[in-house]
Parts: C-alpha cells; sequence; structure tokens
C-alpha cells in the first residue's frame, strides 16, 4: 500500500456513547481498522450507508470497528432521547458518539452528510469517502489493509465493543402512516416492526409481513382494486419497491422495483427508498424519497415512470421536469393539487398544472418553529401531510413534535397542537383526524381545534463557515477503489453541478461539466452563502470482460461560505480518495 499516510486521525471527542458500554478512544483501538461514519438520522443518504455497511461489517467482524458519528443538522437531532431512539429505529449495530457541538465533525474537516474516513491500525488517516456507494471500494481497502499490517504483525483482531440495547417491547414500533379502511379500522405502516398492521381501536386486528421499514400506504378505488387484485399500495421504503397488499388474504406481491437500491443512471426498473405513496390524478403517486423525485405508479398496466425532479436536492420550484425537491416525505392529494411535506428543506410544497409551488419553507439549512406567511413561518422536518375537512392543509412537523395548520386562502401557518412524539402521519377520516406519534409508538385521535402555540425560534443548520477567496479552484477527488478503473466505456465517467443560494453568490464557473475541477469566481458584495456541488464518478473492475463490477459514487455538498480577502484559495470535496503517502 505504500508508504505511511502522513495524517494522524485526531480522538473522538462528543457528549456522550450509544451502543457500548464506555467511551471509546482511538488509543483503545489501535491495532484494529477503524471505519468513522459521520451521519445525522434526517438524511436518507446516511440512512442508505448504514445498510450498505452492514455487509462490510459482518465480513470483517474481527478486524474492523464501525463507529458512527452522530453530527445534527436540526436542533432536535441534537436531543440524547431522539438520537437514541433513532438509533434503535434504524438498526444501527455499532456504538456511537453523540457529536452534537460538532466536534469530531470539525476535527475530521467533514463537510457533508454522510463522511467516512477509514483510519489504519496504526491510528493514521487512510481513506476519505462522502455519499453513498463506497460499500465495495471500503471493503477493498480493508482487505489491503488486512494483509498489510496482518504482515507487518500491527493488526491485532478483537471482539466489538458493541452493546445493543434492551429493545422495548410495544405493539407498534416507530410507526410511519395510517389509513382508514371502509369497515372503520386502521391500516398502520408499523417501521419499526417491519410490518403493516391492522387496528380496531388500539386493539391489533392482523399483522402483515414481507416489509423492511414500510412508511406509505395508498388505498386503491374500489374498482381498481377489483381490476388489479389487491387493495392497498405500501411504499416499502428499505426494500425499495411498491409492494401491493391484498386484505382478504394477507398477500403482498412485489409492483414496481427490484429490491436493489437505484443509482444514477438506472432508469425506473430500481427505485430508491419510497417514502409515501398517494392516489390522485388516476395513478398512484411516489414520494422517492432516495433520489429526491415525484413518480408515478399505474396499478392497471405496472407501469412506471418519473413525474417531477432533476433528482438534484434543493428547493427549487418551476415545471415539473425542472423543479428540485430534498427527501419528499408525505404527500396528499386535494383535487387539483398535490400536496408535499419536502422534509430536508423543511418545507410544505404542492403541484399544480404541471408546475411546483413552495407554500412555507426556505431552503436547505433554513428551519425553526414559527407562525406566519412565507417570509415568516418555519417547520422543521416534517414528515407527514393531510387535507382537513375545512379545505386547509395539516403537517405533521415531525422535528417540532407538533400538527401544524396551513390556510392555502391566507397563506398563513399556525399551530394545532404541540408535544407530539415525532408526530409522522395524520390520517382524517371524516370528522375525526388521528396523528401517527411517531416516537410514542402510537396513533392516537386529535382534535383539530387550535390549542398550541410555536415557540417563535427560526434557525440555520449550525455548521462552521468557510471562508474562501472570490476566486476559488473546487476540486472533487476521486480515486477508483482498488481493482477497479474509471468507467468511461459509454462517455465522461464523472459529472460536476455547482449552483449557489443566493445564486449571485457565484458569477462564474456554475452549471454543469464532466470535470471534477472547477475555478469559481465570486462575488464579494454578496459576502456568504451557501455552495451547493453534486459530484458523481463511475468505476468497474479494471479486468472488465463480461460479468464486471461496475459501481456509481455520488454525493451533494451543502457548503456554507464567506467571502474573505484571507480566504482559502482552494475548496476541496473527496468524493472517495485515499490520504495522501508521506
Amino acid at each position: 500500500m505504500g508508504s505511511r499516510p502522513c495524517v494522524r486521525a485526531p480522538e473522538l471527542r462528543g457528549r456522550g456513547w450509544l451502543n457500548t458500554d464506555g467511551p471509546l478512544t482511538l488509543r483503545d483501538l489501535r491495532g484494529r481498522i477503524v471505519l468513522l461514519d459521520f451521519w445525522t438520522f434526517c438524511c436518507i443518504n446516511c440512512l442508505h450507508v448504514l445498510d450498505e455497511l452492514r455487509e462490510v461489517e459482518e465480513e470483517f467482524a474481527d478486524e474492523l470497528v464501525i463507529i458512527g458519528v452522530h453530527s445534527p443538522k436540526f436542533a432536535h437531532e441534537a436531543d440524547p432521547d431522539a438520537l437514541a431512539a433513532a438509533v434503535e429505529r434504524y438498526a444501527v449495530a455499532h456504538p456511537v458518539l453523540d457529536d452534537p457541538e460538532l466536534v469530531t465533525w470539525q476535527a475530521y474537516t467533514a463537510r457533508a452528510w454522510p463522511t467516512l474516513v477509514l483510519i489504519d491500525p496504526e491510528g493514521y488517516v487512510v481513506a476519505h469517502y462522502a455519499g453513498e456507494g463506497h460499500a465495495h471500494a471500503i471493503s477493498a481497502m480493508v482487505r489491503e489493509l488486512v494483509e498489510t499490517h496482518g504482515g507487518k504483525g500491527t493488526l491485532q483482531p478483537g471482539d466489538s465493543p458493541y452493546v445493543p440495547p434492551e429493545p422495548e417491547q410495544t405493539d407498534l414500533r416507530f410507526p410511519a402512516r395510517a389509513i382508514a379502511l371502509p369497515d372503520g379500522h386502521l391500516l398502520v405502516a408499523d417501521a419499526g416492526h417491519h410490518q403493516v398492521v391492522e387496528l380496531d381501536g388500539e386493539v391489533v386486528v392482523r399483522r402483515f409481513d414481507g416489509f423492511r421499514e414500510p412508511n406509505g400506504l395508498c388505498l386503491l378505488p374500489d374498482d381498481v382494486a377489483a381490476e388489479v387484485g389487491y387493495d392497498v399500495v405500501v411504499a416499502d421504503t428499505v426494500n425499495h419497491r411498491l409492494a401491493g397488499l391484498t386484505l382478504a388474504t394477507g398477500e403482498v406481491r412485489t409492483l414496481a422495483g427490484d429490491g436493489t437500491q437505484a443509482m444514477q443512471g438506472d432508469g425506473v426498473e430500481r427505485l430508491s427508498s419510497p417514502w409515501d405513496v398517494a392516489w390522485w390524478q388516476g395513478n398512484v403517486w411516489v414520494a422517492m424519497a432516495g433520489i429526491h423525485q415525484l413518480w408515478t405508479f399505474d396499478p392497471r398496466t405496472g407501469d412506471v415512470a418519473v413525474a417531477a425532479g432533476t433528482t438534484n436536492e434543493g428547493l427549487l420550484d418551476g415545471p415539473l421536469e425542472d423543479a428540485w425537491f430534498a427527501q419528499t416525505s408525505g404527500l396528499a392529494a386535494d383535487g387539483e393539487r398535490l400536496w408535499l411535506a419536502d422534509a430536508e428543506t423543511s418545507s410544505l410544497r404542492y403541484v399544480d398544472a404541471g408546475e411546483v409551488h413552495t407554500a412555507i419553507g426556505h431552503g436547505l439549512f433554513d428551519f425553526g418553529f414559527k407562525d406566519g406567511g412565507r417570509d415568516d413561518a418555519r417547520l422543521q422536518h416534517p414528515l407527514g401531510v393531510a387535507v382537513l375537512p375545512d379545505g386547509t392543509i395539516g403537517v405533521c412537523d415531525t422535528y417540532n413534535g407538533a400538527l401544524r395548520r396551513f390556510d392555502p386562502a391566507t397563506g398563513q401557518l399556525t399551530t394545532i397542537a404541540t408535544g407530539l412524539g415525532e408526530p409522522s402521519g395524520l390520517l382524517v377520516d371524516g370528522d375525526t383526524a388521528y396523528v401517527v406519534e411517531s416516537a410514542a409508538h402510537r396513533v392516537v385521535e386529535v382534535s383539530l381545534e387550535s390549542t398550541g402555540a410555536d415557540t417563535g425560534f427560526e434557525a440555520r443548520t449550525q455548521r462552521p463557515v468557510t471562508e474562501i477567496g472570490a476566486t476559488v479552484e473546487l476540486r472533487v477527488p476521486f480515486t477508483p477503489p482498488p481493482g477497479q478503473k474509471v468507467d468511461d466505456r459509454f462517455g465522461p465517467s464523472s459529472q460536476l453541478i455547482v449552483t449557489a443560494t443566493p445564486p449571485s453568490l457565484i458569477r462564474g464557473g456554475d452549471g454543469r461539466t464532466t470535470d471534477l475541477v472547477r475555478t469559481l469566481e465570486l462575488d464579494p458584495m454578496v459576502g456568504e452563502g451557501v455552495l451547493h456541488v453534486a459530484a458523481r464518478a463511475a468505476s468497474c473492475d479494471a479486468d472488465g470482460g463480461e460479468g464486471a463490477a461496475c459501481h456509481m459514487h455520488q454525493q451533494d455538498w451543502g457548503v456554507p461560505v464567506r467571502i474573505t480577502p484571507d480566504g482559502e484559495a482552494d475548496l476541496v470535496l473527496p468524493l472517495g480518495a485515499r490520504a495522501v503517502d508521506s
């Protein structure tokens, strides 16, 4: 592997630890290979990486220790109880460092969720990755490290420091959505139990298996259900598929998706974390949270299509094909409009007459808990939305623990109720309303009379601002994993897209190119903002030939920057790179 990397890994510091008996230090782990996973539990890409790493963790159980470094984006994610719940919810099976002040994040110069840092048995950083799709690269690097350090005698395999928490037994576990059935029962997406559950009041009537973290449910119209032979479309999130559930028999069938997560260029044969489904304009509409798009599914023909979104993550209104979304997680149809809870931009949006509009929300890094109109109102990572009996829109303001109301006639957002446990779904059945309290593991009836009040706070994600000069060279290093090469068989192997908030921050160098190096000219009069950088690169087996394994590596960054006379002239965002050898 060449000479020893020259960067000593900084020590791990934070507020506390989960999933282990006590504090861990890199000194304690000397002799083991360590992978740091910088994540935050709101982030769909981070959840994808948790799943990607499970096989790596199992393959190298004796040599590799994975440590999650939780670096929160939203205020709610800094709550230690919320983090403990998320660690259980997403079955994190390794130690987690709670780093609410981003101390370790800054020590490792992380700039994106997720970021992965590989440390060798002697305590040196050997590789740095951003985004998802790197599991195969990490496996290849770990194999090299095992061979090299096994030969040197510096590898000392051992037991895992992971200690699983004691699970709590409840009828529902992290439920996500509920719909009403014709007989008055409720059907609940019980994500934590990987089931769909039928309830009569609080009594469990039936449990339907065959899912992984189901989130969205859509009851088909009677005539459509009779034609296709199933009643409910399920957004089977972690299986990356749409499933059909026949209530009479309990049969579950795959409608779309092959169980493999879609990556850029996969077309519509594969899905990526579908989060919600709704019947609108004769089709099932799908919140494809994993790639920030809206899709449609026609149950009569089985046709799947992209309906809106470019796959770029952000808040951009306009024609369906040009709009940007950010982890859309809730859908509700209202006549000519389809309402969206766009979680990562903390926004309420809607589709109307072929265009996307924003009712409440400001961008990827702006959130809060405030009533008012578009300029003043704030949400914090909403996951659910429903049309209320009076024509207003109910919003599950998940990370504020609140139920909110938006009035399309006045443009005002108000608060209905507070003190809820991560409300993630809202069901209105006649004059009765139910909230799915995910963190409280229950579905509760609620009054829609306004009894709550906002806290009056607004915030931006607390990430360090990078000081850069007015002219800066942006570099996105990418090195193919061991045994692979750049995949340029079908044209350029990489793509780089750069935009900014506000757009006037960039005078030159924005837009799309195939080069992973770009000179940006910024406007000192604007002073500060956020650079949005999206990069991807393809690699395949170096030997090529039939059956060669090919992979797509991709990541979006949102980098808060400030232009100063002494600012850095280089901005480096590693997509996947080995550390520089000394």
